[in-house]
């Protein structure tokens, strides 16, 4: 690198020997000129070198990093030589946390949180895609602005004032049927940061267990409730004719047997939803479990319907046997139960293009669309008294599901009030093979 000084007197030392060349050939005023003009050139080349490396010094008014420095000579060459080197460096650093800006902007993004970050006097610097969506806000267009202004909610605008950062605050929108968990944390040293979690499958998840106690708790106390009232009957009567207490014992035997049937299909579930999917190693027959399952309706049934099933090839199910069994059963049971004296319940099995349909076809009164949906649910009834009348414990459909998700299937309902309903077990083929 060409040091500073040296170069610069050996230009002025060039101009001063021009001149005085000059003022031998022409005179000493042709000397004098050119003495003038030498240095005035000079002055001005590094006058406008001087003002490139202001107007580089000015980031505020021009972008460094674009700034195009001339050539030079001399000293200034070597000066532009080391701006330049810094640009590249500056411009490598710049992409790079382009690039880190960008992975920190789609990491954030694919957080479940949202992210507000807010100034001194609350107002939104920046949010992620997240918190975009809770509270409707866009970050081009919003940043600057107070978060209370943004997000206009008392309860909201309480917590920020308050400044509380020890518990989360839960913002119901009824409109959108969501609710979500607000807390506020201090940044930096002024700053704060707002987060935010939709937590609404939380609470429909925490509804379902209350309902869920509530349901059992009810369902148990009703035939507690007659067993010990009888009791109490037979106790303070003990000359009782046979024929009262027959039918006293018989109501009790029916309401003890429901409370089995109920404890049996609760133990049912809860090993549905804590073992493991089974294995693709076991396999039986299709055919022998719809034949058993179908004789089982009839029993039930004591030649109230017509209850049968249509043949289909031997083919064999990859799976556990009593779990599939113990779908079908419910199936069958429920349309027993709700189908009229007379009618007729039908299994059909079919090999569709990637699937295995089962299905239980009845021809009873049928079920409004609106219920369709929520068929599934626990203790979840159309007609709740006439459910209890026919001994329905509310869990079968609710263990077919369970089932038929631990095999990788699902249950597809279909009914037509008045005209019956079908009930479909779809198993996909990689449980199913041919023999």
């Amino acid at each position: 690198m060409v040091s500073f000084w040296p170069a610069v007197l050996l230009r002025f030392g060039i101009v001063l020997m021009v001149a005085f060349v000059a003022g031998i050939a022409f005179g000493e005023i042709a000397g004098l000129i050119a003495a003038v003009a030498g240095l005035l050139v000079l002055v001005g080349l590094h006058l406008y070198y001087l003002r490139c490396v202001v107007s580089w010094l000015a980031p505020h008014d021009v972008n460094r990093l674009t700034i195009e420095f001339p050539r030079g000579f001399g000293a200034w060459e070597s000066v532009f030589q080391a701006l330049r080197q810094w640009q590249r460096r500056e411009s490598d650093q710049h992409i790079e946390l382009e690039r880190m800006l960008q992975r920190f902007m789609q990491a954030t993004s694919a957080l479940p949180d949202g992210i507000i970050i807010l100034d001194v006097a609350d107002r939104v610097e920046w949010c992620n895609a997240r918190a975009s969506d809770h509270f409707g806000l866009v970050v081009e267009r919003d940043r600057g602005f107070s978060i209370s202004n943004l997000v206009r909610r008392p309860a909201f605008t309480e917590y920020l004032v308050r400044g509380d950062t020890s518990a989360p605050l839960l913002l119901a929108d009824e409109l959108k049927g969501t609710v979500l968990s607000v807390q506020l944390l201090p940044f930096q040293e002024t700053r704060r940061i707002v987060l935010s979690r939709d937590v609404s499958h939380l609470r429909r998840v925490e509804a379902m267990r209350q309902d869920f106690i509530a349901n059992v708790s009810h369902e148990i106390r009703t035939p507690l409730t007659v067993i010990v009232g009888f009791l109490e009957h037979l106790a303070d009567t003990p000359a009782m004719h046979s024929e009262e207490r027959s039918r006293i014992e018989s109501v009790m035997l029916e309401q003890s047997k429901r409370m089995r049937r109920l404890i049996d299909d609760l133990l049912t579930l809860s090993k549905l939803e804590t073992e493991h999917a089974p294995s693709s190693s076991d396999h039986f027959g299709l055919m022998p479990v719809i034949e058993e399952a179908v004789a089982d309706a009839n029993a039930l049934s004591a030649g109230r319907h017509a209850i049968g099933a249509q043949a289909i090839g031997d083919i064999e199910v990859l799976g556990a046997r009593e779990e599939i069994m113990s779908a079908l059963e419910n199936l069958l049971s429920n349309a027993v139960r709700y189908t009229p004296h007379g009618g007729s319940i039908t299994v059909q099995a079919e090999r569709a293009p990637h699937t295995l349909r089962i299905s239980v076809i009845d021809t009873g009164p049928g079920i409004a669309p609106i219920h369709i949906p929520r068929l599934t649910e626990r203790f979840y009834r159309v007609d709740k008294s006439r459910s209890r009348e026919t001994g329905g414990t509310g869990l079968g459909l609710a263990i077919v599901k369970h089932v038929l998700q631990r095999h990788g299937g699902s249950l597809e309902i279909e009914s037509v009030e008045g005209r019956g309903s079908t009930f479909t077990m779809v198993l996909p083929l990689a449980r199913v093979r041919s023999r």
